[in-house]
C-alpha cells in the first residue's frame, strides 16, 4: 500500500483575518481502490480547512485537495513560520497513515488599546491615575511612556517608563501628576492632560484625561471666614458708636473732713432671709475593730441596687435565626460542579487580564476560581463602569458576568452581519450570549441548548472550533436579546448591542432568574 503525495507550494504566508489556499495533490500508487481521509494536525490546524474532506482514487489516478487557511485576527494567530501537517488516513489500510508538512507564516499585526482608570482624577497636591495598555497584536508590543499638556502646568511620574507586553496581554502603569503651582485659595481648576504610548517607527498612541486641581482652603472656606470677618468688623464699629454714658453719684468731701462710720441700722425681719435648719451629723458608730463607720453599709446599698435591676429577657433566647433563601443562580462558593463553572475555568484562563493559571478543581466554584471571577467583576466595573457585582454579587458566577466573559471574546470593532447558510464558529458564542441575557427562565429545553453551546465554546478555547451554520432564527434570537435590553431590534451584532453585551447587561438586571429544568445544574464536561 503507497502512496505519493506534493504540496504546492510547500511554504506560503497569510495575513491575520484573511485566507490562503495551498494545493495538496496525491496519487494512489497501490494496486486497489482507496479513499483517503484528511485530518490537519499541529499549533495552527484550527485555521486550516480542507475541501473535500475525503478523496477516492483508482489505482494509478490522481486526486486534489484545497488546504483552506484563515487565521483570525486575534493574538492566538501567532506572528512568524508555523510548521503544519495532514494526515492522510487510508480507509481501508489505516496502518498505511502517513503525514505531509508544509509551512504557514503568519503575518505581524499591531493593535494596542490604552485607557485611564479613572479618566479624571482631583487632588490638591498631586493625582495619581493609572493606564491600562492592552496588546491585541500578535507580536510583542515594547513600548515608552511620556505625559505631556498644552500650558506645561503639570509633571510627570510614569512608573514604569518602558514596557513590554506579549499578545493578548495587559499591563498596567501608574502615573503621578503633580502642578507646578499650588493653589492656595479659589476655585478648582481644570488641567487637560495626555499620556502617550510611543512605539519605534509607529505613530504615537495618546489618551486624554483631565486633573482638577482643588485649592487648599476650599472656597466654602473662604467664603464663611469673609463673612465672619465682616460680622466681626460690624460688631466693633456699631460697638464703639453706641458706648454708654456713665454717671457717678459720689459727692466730694470738704477739706479736713474725717468719715464717720454709720449707725446700725437693724433690717425689718421681713428682710432677714429664713434661717435654713441645721442638720445633725449622726453619731459615728466604732466597729469592734475601732473604725469608725459614718455612713450606711456599702453593701447593702449594692444589694439594693442588684434587687433592683431588671432580669434578661428569657423570650431573647427563644428566637430562631432566620436564613436567607436562594435560588439555584448565581453560582457561589461551595456549588455542586457544572458544565458552565467550568466554561468561566477555561475562558478566564485565555483572558489578557485576570487569568486563571491555578490548578482548580473542573466545573467546581473553589477558591482560585471565585478570586479570578472577583477580579473579572471589579476590574469590568471599574474599566468601562458595568455593574457586575452588583448584579451577581463580589466572586459569583450570574448570568450578567457570564454574559460579559462570552462577549468579551469579541473586539470593539463592528460585528460584520451573520448571513443566513454562513459557517462560522463565531456564531456559538452569540448564541449563547443571548441566551443567557435574555432568557429570564430557563426551563430543560434552555438547559439543553446553554449546555451544548458550553460544550462547543470550551472546544473553540481548546483550539477544537467547531463550526455553526447561521439561520433566519439567529436574527431573531439576537431581536430578543436587544427587547431585552432596550435598543433597537436590528437583529445584528452592531456596536451599541457588543458594548451591552460587555457590561453583562441582561434581561431583569437586578434579579438572578429561575431555573425550572429537572436536571439541574448539568454535570462538566469529564
Amino acid at each position: 500500500m503507497s502512496i505519493w503525495t506534493s504540496l504546492e507550494p510547500a511554504s506560503t504566508t497569510v495575513d491575520p483575518g484573511s485566507s490562503t489556499t495551498v494545493r495538496l495533490r496525491l496519487r494512489n500508487t497501490g494496486d486497489v481502490v482507496e479513499e483517503y481521509r484528511f485530518v490537519p494536525v499541529g499549533a495552527i490546524s484550527p485555521y486550516i480547512g480542507v475541501e473535500p474532506a475525503t478523496v477516492r482514487l483508482y489505482p494509478g489516478t490522481t486526486g486534489t485537495v484545497e488546504l483552506t487557511f484563515a487565521p483570525p485576527r486575534t493574538p492566538d494567530a501567532t506572528a512568524g513560520p508555523n510548521p503544519y501537517g495532514v494526515q492522510i488516513i487510508p480507509t481501508e489500510h489505516p496502518e498505511a497513515t502517513t503525514v505531509v508538512e508544509g509551512n504557514l507564516t503568519i503575518t505581524p499585526f499591531v493593535e494596542i488599546r490604552a485607557e485611564l482608570v479613572p479618566p479624571t482624577v482631583k487632588g490638591r497636591f498631586r493625582g495619581r491615575p493609572k493606564l491600562a495598555v492592552d496588546n491585541l497584536g500578535n507580536t510583542a508590543l515594547i513600548a515608552s511612556l511620556s505625559g505631556s499638556d498644552t500650558g506645561d502646568e503639570l509633571s510627570y511620574t510614569i512608573t514604569p517608563s518602558n514596557i513590554r507586553i506579549e499578545p493578548g496581554r495587559a499591563a498596567f502603569v501608574d502615573a503621578t501628576l503633580k502642578p507646578h503651582q499650588i493653589t492656595w485659595a479659589g476655585q478648582k481648576q481644570q488641567r487637560p492632560y495626555e499620556l502617550t504610548v510611543k512605539r519605534s517607527g509607529a505613530e504615537p498612541l495618546g489618551v486624554e484625561g483631565t486633573y482638577i486641581q482643588r485649592s487648599v482652603l476650599p472656597y466654602w472656606m473662604m467664603t464663611v471666614f469673609s463673612l465672619l470677618l465682616a460680622l466681626t468688623i460690624t460688631g466693633i464699629v456699631l460697638w464703639l458708636g453706641q458706648k454708654p454714658d456713665v454717671r457717678t453719684l459720689a459727692k466730694p468731701q470738704p477739706a479736713g473732713a474725717v468719715a464717720l462710720p454709720q449707725p446700725d441700722v437693724p433690717l425689718p425681719e421681713t428682710a432677714l432671709p429664713p434661717e435654713a435648719p441645721k442638720q445633725q451629723d449622726p453619731a459615728p458608730q466604732v466597729t469592734s475593730n475601732g473604725d469608725t463607720d459614718t455612713d450606711t453599709d456599702t453593701g447593702q446599698g449594692q444589694e439594693q441596687e442588684q434587687e433592683q435591676e431588671p432580669e434578661p429577657d428569657s423570650g431573647k433566647g427563644e428566637e430562631t435565626e432566620k436564613t436567607e433563601e436562594r435560588g439555584p443562580l448565581p453560582f457561589r462558593a461551595g456549588d455542586e460542579p457544572n458544565i458552565f463553572v467550568q466554561f468561566a475555568q477555561v475562558r478566564l484562563a485565555k483572558v489578557s487580564y485576570c487569568r486563571l493559571d491555578d490548578v482548580v478543581s473542573a466545573g467546581r466554584m473553589d477558591a482560585p476560581t471565585v478570586k479570578a471571577l472577583a477580579c473579572w467583576q471589579k476590574t469590568n466595573d471599574q474599566r468601562i463602569n458595568s455593574t457586575l457585582v452588583e448584579s451577581d454579587g463580589l466572586g459569583n458566577l450570574g448570568r450578567a458576568t457570564m454574559t460579559s466573559l462570552l462577549a468579551a471574546h469579541f473586539n470593539d470593532r463592528t460585528t460584520q452581519p451573520l448571513n443566513t447558510g454562513d459557517k462560522t464558529p463565531e456564531l456559538p458564542w452569540v448564541q449563547a450570549i443571548v441566551m443567557w441575557g435574555s432568557n429570564y427562565e430557563l426551563d430543560n429545553g434552555d438547559v439543553e441548548r446553554m449546555t451544548s453551546l458550553a460544550e462547543t465554546n470550551i472546544a473553540y478555547l481548546n483550539l477544537n472550533q467547531i463550526k455553526g451554520t447561521v439561520t433566519e432564527q439567529t436574527a431573531r434570537e439576537i431581536g430578543y436579546y436587544q427587547d431585552a435590553v432596550n435598543l433597537p431590534n436590528t437583529g445584528v451584532v452592531d456596536r451599541p448591542t457588543l458594548a451591552a453585551m460587555k457590561l453583562g447587561k441582561v434581561k431583569g438586571q437586578d434579579s438572578p432568574g429561575t431555573v425550572t429544568a429537572t436536571a439541574w445544574p448539568p454535570a462538566p464536561k469529564p
